[in-house]
């Protein structure tokens, strides 16, 4: 108990740097005092007092703002930050060395009794503020939710997904999306630019369009110094780019 305890305490102190010490830790950091309590109410949930654990929950939520079900299944070195207001469901599952932020649901989508309704997250997974991850997938290891994204399908190990509904930034470590992943997630707001995969896509078309009628107007004005006259389409004039790209805004 008091191996896991430090263990705890040491993961804290790693991974966030407002944690001076260790009896601070202990002493004010309600994720950790949820961890805890929860370990209590899962011990009696799996002794088959289930009344006393969903108390002890009861309790835990009170004190802490953080609501696990005695039920979920929680790794090592789990740290919740802030946690006021994260809700983990009865068939959720956390991994080694999962963060988890304030505002986040673990649910289900499904009313089906002794069915898996809640998420599976691998080790390593971070879930950002405000996230909701809902139904009975798995969120691969090393994986990452972008703050307020709304997850309703798998998440593929390591990648990055953001918005609502959250799209898929694939990690790839051999070439530049890695780099577009890392900047995509962000803990506590969806993107640092405020777009999602979708809109970036769309103003890069967008872009890409305004380019290449830049590029044929030249082309009629050489072809037209040449002697060689073409027909020009009037709908070509109506296309505006900025108009279009504040539209996707």
């Amino acid at each position: 108990m008091f191996s896991r305890l430090r263990e705890d305490i040491a993961s804290i102190r790693e991974r966030d740097p407002a944690a001076r010490n260790s009896w601070e830790v202990l002493t004010c950091y309600p994720g950790l005092h949820a961890v805890i309590m929860h370990r209590w109410a899962k011990a009696c949930w799996t002794a088959d007092m289930r009344w006393l654990g969903r108390f002890i929950s009861h309790i835990a939520r009170g004190l802490t703002g953080i609501e696990i079900h005695p039920g979920a299944t929680i790794g090592r070195r789990v740290f919740i930050d802030h946690g006021f207001g994260v809700v983990i469901g009865e068939t959720a599952v956390l991994g080694d060395d999962c963060t988890i932020y304030q505002g986040v649901t673990l649910g289900g989508t499904s009313l089906s009794k002794g069915a898996k309704r809640h998420p599976t997250l691998g080790r390593g997974v971070i879930v950002g503020a405000g996230a909701k991850v809902l139904g009975g997938f798995t969120v691969g290891d090393g994986a990452k939710v972008g703050s307020n994204a709304v997850v309703t399908k798998p998440v593929p190990a390591g990648a990055t997904a953001v918005g609502n509904p959250a799209r898929i930034v694939e990690r790839n470590p051999v070439d530049a999306r890695g780099q577009v992943a890392a900047r995509m997630f962000a803990a506590y707001g969806v993107v640092p630019n405020g777009d999602d995969p979708l809109s970036q896509a769309l103003h890069g078309l967008i872009n890409q369009v305004a380019a290449q009628e830049l590029q044929m107007e030249a082309m009629l004005a050489a072809l037209k110094e040449a002697g060689i006259g073409c027909r020009r389409f009037d709908e070509l004039s109506k296309f505006d780019a900025a108009q279009l790209n504040r539209l996707v805004d």
